[in-house]
């Protein structure tokens, strides 16, 4: 199995080098996650993948079929459940374990991290895209944080007046998957189920990340 795993985002710190480098890190407690399902390309799936799961939930919160799902793997209902897709059979079974040793026994430098970015609500044009805004003094008023035009008879549409695809306009910004590549694994304590992770991860303090291997460095 690549080393993957679940884990929830605790916050930020700093660690120092040994020649004194401070390096700003990420706290992930990452597992222990149960195996709950295993997928195989000989199978009806047709390809090979693990389903893990991780932090218990209350039962009272999750449906039945969730309950009986995780109940084969016997475990309590999760409330963070993805699938890991594998080039290759795994080599776990339904009910095991995975801990952040995965990382320290692959001896894994770097890597991915799999968030969902902080939900900003509805934001404008300022804010979501960096416009410059209009003009802050003579000739503007009340419209300082204002995009400007949106709908010109440019040649790319015709001769009519209505907005081209792709305009950059105000609306809904953040809580968006957001995948970060090639993050340094500075650190791995299997104790305390931590690794930290340099630089910053998607998502809010407590948020639930996905870490794996990277896969465009080692």
């Amino acid at each position: 199995m690549i080393p993957a795993i679940l884990g929830k985002k605790v916050g930020m710190t700093q660690v120092f080098e040994p020649t004194g480098e401070r390096v700003p890190v990420t706290l992930v407690q990452a597992g222990p996650c149960v195996v709950l399902q295993i997928k195989r390309a000989d199978g009806p799936d047709g390809y090979h993948a693990v389903q893990l799961g991780f932090d218990d939930g209350k039962p009272h919160r999750a449906t039945l079929p969730e309950i009986g799902h995780c109940r084969k793997a016997q475990t309590a209902p999760k409330r963070y459940v993805r699938e890991i897709r594998l080039d290759a059979p795994v080599d776990k079974n339904v009910g095991d374990t995975v801990t952040v040793d995965l990382f320290q026994q692959a001896e894994v430098k770097f890597v991915d991290v799999i968030g969902v970015t902080k939900g900003k609500g509805f934001q404008g044009v300022m804010k979501r895209w960096g416009f410059g805004g209009q003009p802050a003094s003579h000739g503007t008023e009340r419209k300082h944080r204002s995009p400007g035009s949106i709908s010109g008879r440019a040649a790319n549409r015709g001769t009519s007046g209505a907005g081209k695809k792709g305009r950059r306009m105000a609306g809904h910004m953040g809580h968006a998957r957001r995948t970060i590549l090639s993050q340094a694994l500075v650190g791995v304590d299997a104790e305390q189920n931590l690794l930290l992770i340099r630089g910053a991860v998607p998502g809010p303090t407590g948020g639930y990340v996905i870490v794996r291997q990277a896969v465009k460095r080692s």
